[in-house]
């Protein structure tokens, strides 16, 4: 077996190795980036984060650009269409301590496509190399892009993307082998991938249908990919991390967690996300996480009836108390 797994190198910046925490938007604040840097991450991915939000002092942007000292390498993704905004944004922010700043042109969710931004970004190339371009003139931290295979299956063009990306001095970029318009359904388009590596000399980052270490494995003998970009597979999971490192040092499959382990990481994380967001936001935040934690194990459907009801930290307590494993 070839070994997928090793250090990385983007721009500046080395990676511990390939493996990355997607940036997903309402998942991936502090505290679960955290957990996943404890399992292993090599490069965590911040929340996405709007340019304009940050020019026009939006309060709510002050958490998403919260960075601990333990997180390091991590990544912070901006979204927007105008590169004048986006570029003196980052410009603006560059002294926060993240390591890669990431554009993001990938994102499907309709009010933002229907801002030009995110994955409409695929249907206007010009645009996003201006964007990619100029941001890259504006700060010394390696810049980085997220894409999709296209805007729809009649634009597949995440190959002209990369090579744009790549001629404007992008350090990476991250493909996810969909299609805007397939959002998240159906199944992963790895041959793309697989394109965009050849066509491009720098990093590629394979992203879509990583669930378990022989994803990794297979999307790597098929791609040659150089690092591997897990999003839902670490959604109540972020122990995919230890896992798939631990499989390509040994080959051995970690049995997954027991309901104990479950139940102290469930705990443990609403402890994190209280602390960081406040009792009520939190305790209203750790149910959807709690559900994906607990998802396929015996009793798993009543137990998140029961969770999603908890006003308190003491109340999840108090429900997880009784969830045994049978």
């Amino acid at each position: 077996m070839i070994n997928q797994i090793k250090p990385l190198k983007i721009g500046s910046v080395t990676l511990p190795n390939n493996l990355i925490l997607a940036p997903m938007a309402g998942v991936t604040d502090l505290p679960f980036r955290l957990l996943c840097r404890e399992q292993g991450a090599g490069l965590l991915c911040m929340e996405m984060v709007s340019a304009k939000a940050i020019l026009y002092k939006n309060r709510n942007t002050a958490s998403l650009l919260s960075i601990h000292p333990g997180e390091h390498p991590v990544s912070l993704q901006l979204f927007g269409s105008d590169p004048d905004i986006i570029s003196e944004i980052a410009h603006r922010i560059e002294e926060r301590p993240f390591d890669i700043l990431d554009l993001n042109m990938g994102c499907p969710v309709p009010k933002i496509v229907n801002n030009g931004e995110g994955s409409a970004l695929m249907k206007n190339p010009l645009l996003a190399g201006r964007i990619i371009e100029k941001t890259v003139k504006a700060i010394k931290k390696p810049v980085t892009v997220k894409i999709r295979k296209g805007f729809d299956d009649e634009h597949v063009n995440a190959v002209e993307l990369a090579k744009i990306a790549e001629d404007a001095g992008a350090a990476a970029v991250a493909v996810h082998g969909r299609t805007r318009e397939q959002f998240y359904a159906g199944k992963a388009d790895w041959e793309i991938i697989r394109q965009v590596k050849e066509a491009v000399s720098i990093p590629v980052i394979g992203n879509g249908d990583l669930l378990t270490a022989e994803d990794v494995t297979a999307m790597g003998q098929q791609t040659g990919c150089d690092g591997f970009m897990i999003a839902r597979g670490a959604q109540g999971n972020p122990w995919i991390f230890k896992q798939i490192l631990q499989y390509y040092k040994t080959g051995e499959q970690l049995p997954r967690p027991s309901v104990m382990e479950v139940k102290q990481m469930i705990l443990r994380h609403a402890r994190m996300m209280l602390e960081f967001k406040g009792d009520y936001i939190g305790i209203r935040e750790i149910r959807k996480h709690a559900a994906w934690y607990t998802a396929g194990y015996s009793g798993s459907s009543r137990l998140r009836v029961a969770i999603n009801a908890v006003e308190s930290y003491e109340e999840l307590e108090e429900v997880l108390q009784d969830w045994q494993e049978s």
